[in-house]
């Protein structure tokens, strides 16, 4: 696919300002049931350690996710699963329920299954201090075997760590780290109550790539408080001086009734929607003339780095933590609130840490909802993911995959499509659908053309916005 830079318009970002799934699943994480039980996320993991299913069995590698719930202070802008506490001593409890859980996988699947990717998430993952990251490292490596080459990455919060604390991490095997910066500006940074001068971010960075970290990304928000159009170019100046390999660029959502951090914000000072759109137009712009590949929806990447080699060869793929160079995978989520997939299955562990705690006390897996995948949502997981990763869909490999006729199966959804394709954003071919470089910015409203849950539900208001 070209990835040239479209030209990318008001119009085509106002038209588009809708919500819509971040399409990191198929079926998306709203739709899990709690029908789905303990039991049924068992007997998965028992049909991949018997080698039955699409993943190939034991000898397709695992991806893990390991959620550390954790912060000292809230930022006003999250909609993380997080406990907020100055506590540090309840991560002793936590990491004793972690490789409880741990264990229980190891009971179904055994030891030293192999492991290609691994990722810390939060809350705050250094908010453990060096010796809980490497009692967890180490029980990780217990129970799994971290292959060599692969992709061990850790959120940092710029504020809880330094270059003492960096090196730490390094030791104990991870080679990427992912800093939160959201926005650089003072005024922002009050505003979210999350303080970090730009000048101990940079120093960090420094650190991080002395030390030699093979991939330092950076998270930044648009739509925060009190940002301006000046303000940010600020950001995205200094953010592309940096040279992060990669940069996750999010759309702040203000959904106060679901997450209640986000009341502490002055609605009156968020930036009205023609402004904030105007904020992304100016990122994708500036990331571009500084280097940067447009990777999709939300992500770049430096033009040799591995995300930007994956998506000109086509390898690129999506999961719960975003855009990929792994091949499709099995992921095992550890940890409160973790989503894991095992072969045609989803599976979200308990959002509290007494539940949490009290199932894994009955020495049973944490798994509170999930879903067992239909044929239809497999056909249709095949095809978004090829529309968020490659851009391109081609009818014969669907057919052949799944025995349909693309052109019968989706005939509602390829008329739905010619509004999309007269505007531009995509063209129907004889062989396949192909997004355009314009509409491979708006590729989530191209992908929701054939999520069957969602067009018949009317409620979306839940999602994200699709830019």
């Amino acid at each position: 696919m070209d990835t040239a830079a479209p030209l990318l318009t008001p119009e085509l970002l106002a038209r588009f300002d809708v919500p819509g799934p971040r399409y990191t699943s198929y079926p998306t994480a709203d739709r899990f049931v709690e029908a789905f039980t303990p039991g049924h996320y068992r007997q998965a993991l028992a049909q991949r350690a018997a080698g039955v299913g699409a993943t190939g069995g034991s000898r397709a590698p695992l991806s893990l996710y390991v959620h550390v719930p954790f912060c000292e202070s809230v930022c006003y802008y999250c909609a993380c699963n997080k406990v907020i506490t100055r506590h540090h001593e309840r991560a002793a409890d936590y990491l004793d329920a972690l490789e409880a859980e741990i264990a229980l996988h190891v009971g179904v699947l055994g030891s030293g299954q192999a492991v290609s990717q691994l990722h810390l998430g939060g809350g705050t993952p250094t908010f453990l201090s060096d010796a809980e990251l490497q009692r967890l490292m180490d029980g990780l490596r217990r129970a799994f075997r971290l292959a060599p080459g692969g992709e061990y990455s850790i959120e940092v919060d710029p504020r809880t760590v330094t270059p003492e604390r960096l090196a730490h991490l390094r030791a104990l095997g991870f080679n990427r780290l992912s800093f939160g910066v959201q926005d650089f500006d003072p005024e922002v940074q009050k505003a979210v109550h999350r303080v970090q001068p730009y000048e101990s971010v940079a120093a960090l960075m420094a650190s991080a790539r002395a030390l030699g970290f093979e991939s330092l990304n950076v998270d930044l928000i648009y739509g925060l408080p009190r940002q301006n159009a000046a303000s940010f170019a600020r950001t995205l100046q200094q953010v592309a001086g940096l040279r992060p390999d990669r940069i996750a660029l999010y759309a702040y959502a203000h959904l106060p009734q679901r997450f209640k951090p986000q009341r502490r914000i002055e609605v009156s000072e968020l930036p009205p929607a023609p402004a904030k759109l105007g904020m992304l137009g100016a990122a994708i712009e500036a990331f571009q003339a500084a280097g940067y590949d447009y990777i999709g929806m939300d992500h770049f990447a430096l033009h040799e780095d591995s995300l930007a080699v994956a998506k000109r060869q086509g390898r690129l793929h999506r999961n719960f933590q975003g855009y990929s160079t792994q091949p499709d995978c099995d992921l095992i989520g550890l940890g409160v609130s973790a989503i894991g997939r095992i072969g045609a299955t989803y599976s979200q562990n308990a959002k509290t840490l007494d539940e949490y705690y009290d199932s894994l006390r009955q020495g049973q897996f944490p798994v509170v909802r999930g879903l067992a995948l239909e044929r239809d949502d497999l056909v249709r997981r095949a095809v978004i993911m090829a529309l968020m990763c490659q851009g391109a869909v081609a009818f014969e490999s669907v057919e052949l995959a799944w025995l349909i006729d693309f052109r019968t199966y989706f005939a509602a959804e390829l008329e739905r499509l010619a509004p999309l394709v007269e505007q531009g954003l995509l063209s129907i071919e004889p062989d396949g659908l192909r997004v355009s470089p314009a509409g491979w910015y708006v590729v989530r409203a191209i992908a929701m053309v054939f999520d069957r849950q969602l067009q018949a539900d009317r409620c979306r208001e839940r999602f994200s916005r699709v830019i």
